[in-house]
């Protein structure tokens, strides 16, 4: 995250500013203790000031001169103004004030901006530098990023993987929660897909790399929670606007009050207490602290307009698969054909599908453990696009497929299976012979039911609506099961996009799925959610990913947008409405404006505090439970 070094920066040089500054301060006020004579027509006890404002002034003021002369006149150019007034006005004190009330809100600023990008970080850190490349016998340490596709990588036991690959050599386990969301180890066996960022178990792994890292699936998820601390939402455009507002309101009445009374110090305590105005420091920090909460919680903001814009959709758009569903069907039957057991066959599957990915598989798996079936060794096992899943057992060729597949392959073989009903299915071949059918349901999500009927009345959306390539029986049951009225199944990726469309020209909306169909959609939707990080085409379209597929995750999420909300608003209002009461008294004689520096500098943290909120929240946000 190349960054990553910029706050890191900022903190050091203001932390410098601050110690500067305060040590001045201090040396001032015990200067003033005794009594000395005037150096200059300066006391000696205004000699530290000058130095501080020099050191750390001159530097904000041609920072700040940048910035009007490429037309930005925002509440800090009023921190220049009035450090150059109270300078010619030989208010040393304040003007030092201001300067210190500056380096204390940005080093406010830089925590926040590494403590609220600590979560990221990690991600970055997480990787290893180094990988252990095998040539013939000899093993080498290279970069991670010299590994090309088709080196045979060496993961030791608890090493992070550095790239995409498969397994050549080695049985063991792997933790891709950190990934998937799935708090289990995935078993490996060669021929089996390994991800980037997984984390080995006990056993060496040696793998052949089909990605180079920077190519990898861990690195597209780096990448896509790199760009959300990038993109400004309109909340914070809008702080931009009010400070611009701000500044010249204030310079008015400042100038007012000089030219009322006559009297220039009014003039500089009124830009004293106006500057810096709170919302352009707490407004930013209450977004990146909204980025820190949802990652800790699994959830990675990548676009953080949705943190904006989701409290105000009004029309509710889910897919159906892996979305209002688990995506994880469940076995219901098991239809064998004559001559093979039903438990045999199952046991089989089950020893193969281990080592698969395939969504069908943990269906298999979950059933297995049920019926208390042990798994069998597995000689030899292949899963290559368009043969399905095929491995040895103790000398049996088994063979997991489809009736589509089986049909290409062997179009007669088709003719004796039975009609396909609703649902999904998968055939078992054992020695190129059909042994069973398997028939497989998509469960509904367990918070599924509480969450879309909550939907209204808590968070006010007006319509609800499943769009589905699935067939239109599914589609039907689901929405039954789940109080929705209004369905559309079969759709293609196209249809998706123009129904997102024209429900988005009516309000604002909220698209959910997971798969790349739903990309095109997710991309056109006002706030488009991706459901778990595996599909980077959709994760690339949405604004958010979630990492756990979950939906009580997704109304968490509608919980701190709405919060970041209430906390950006009132930390923007509430410091505006300070200032604006300080001002007044500044501008008719009651504070001086060493006194508006302090008070504007408690104004500030009072802001920024609030603002931090989010950072350190830690109650859930949501209404339902999973």
């Amino acid at each position: 995250m190349p960054k990553s070094n910029e706050p890191r920066f900022i903190l050091k040089w203001q932390l410098v500013a601050f110690i500067v500054l305060f040590l001045s301060i201090i040396l001032h006020f015990l200067i003033q203790l005794g009594s000395f004579k005037e150096v200059y027509h300066l006391t000696l006890a205004d000699l530290p000031l000058v130095f501080s404002i020099i050191v750390c002034g001159i530097p904000l003021v041609v920072e700040i001169g940048l910035k009007l002369f490429k037309g930005d006149l925002g509440a800090d150019s009023l921190a220049a103004i009035a450090v150059i007034t109270a300078t010619y006005l030989g208010e040393y004190l304040a003007a030092s004030l201001v300067l210190l009330m500056l380096a204390t809100g940005q080093i406010l600023e830089a925590y926040a901006v590494r403590k609220a990008s600590s979560v990221l970080l990690a991600l970055a850190e997480r990787m290893p530098s180094v990988a252990h490349r095998k040539v013939g016998k000899e093993i080498e340490n290279i970069s991670i990023y010299d590994i090309q596709i088709g080196n045979i990588i060496v993961v030791y036991p608890h090493e992070t993987c550095p790239m995409d690959g498969i397994v050549s050599e080695g049985y063991g386990s792997m933790d891709e929660s950190y990934l998937t969301g799935e708090p289990y180890y995935v078993s490996k066996a060669p021929g089996v897909t390994v991800l980037s960022g997984s984390i080995n178990g006990e056993s060496l792994l040696v793998i052949q790399a089909t990605q180079r890292p920077q190519d990898s699936r861990y690195a597209k998820i780096m990448k896509v929670m790199e760009g959300s601390e990038q993109k400004r939402p309109r909340i914070r455009r809008l702080s931009d606007q009010l400070g611009a507002i701000f500044a010249p309101f204030s310079l008015i009445y400042a100038s007012l009050a000089w030219y009322l009374t006559d009297d220039p110090v009014r003039f500089l305590a009124v830009l004293v207490i106006a500057t810096p105005c709170p919302l352009l420091i707490a407004i930013p920090i209450t977004i990146i602290s909204a980025i820190s909460l949802a990652a800790k919680r699994g959830i990675i903001i990548r676009n953080p307009v949705i943190l904006e814009q989701l409290p105000l959709c009004k029309t509710a758009i889910f897919d159906k698969t892996g979305t209002l569903t688990y995506g994880k069907a469940e076995l219901e039957e098991i239809i064998p054909f004559p001559g093979f057991d039903k438990l045999k066959i199952l046991q089989q599957a089950a020893s193969l599908e281990r080592f698969s990915k395939h969504p069908l598989g943990e269906a298999i798996l979950k059933a297995s453990k049920k019926s208390g079936l042990v798994f069998l060794d597995v000689d030899y096992l292949s899963e290559n696009p368009g043969e399905g899943l095929v491995g040895s057992i103790n000398g049996t060729l088994v063979q997991v497929t489809n009736r589509k597949l089986l049909e290409q392959k062997d179009p007669t073989a088709v003719l004796n299976l039975p009609p396909q009903s609703p649902g999904m299915e998968s055939i078992i071949l054992i020695n190129h012979q059909v042994a069973a059918i398997l028939r497989f349901r998509d469960k509904v999500r367990q918070e599924g039911y509480s969450f879309i009927r909550h939907l209204e009345p808590i968070h006010k959306f007006e319509k609800i609506i499943v769009l589905s390539g699935d067939r239109l029986s599914e589609v039907k049951y689901l929405a039954q099961q789940l109080g929705i009225k209004e369905i559309y199944a079969g759709q293609t990726p196209e249809q998706k996009v123009q129904i997102v469309q024209e429900e988005t020209s009516k309000a604002r909306t909220l698209f959910m799925g997971d798969g790349i169909n739903d990309a095109p959609a997710l991309a056109v939707a006002t706030v488009g959610l991706a459901f778990g990080a595996q599909n980077i085409i959709a994760t690339e379209a949405a604004g958010a990913v979630f990492l756990e597929t979950s939906l009580a995750k997704v109304d968490e999420l509608i919980h701190i947008s709405l919060f970041m909300r209430q906390v950006a608003l009132v930390s923007a209002a509430g410091g505006m409405l300070l200032s604006i009461i300080g001002m007044y008294f500044a501008g008719i004689g009651m504070i001086k404006p060493v006194l508006g520096a302090l008070l504007q500098e408690g104004i500030d943290i009072i802001a920024i505090l609030y603002a931090l909120q989010l950072t350190w929240k830690s109650t859930l946000f949501e209404d339902i439970k999973e």
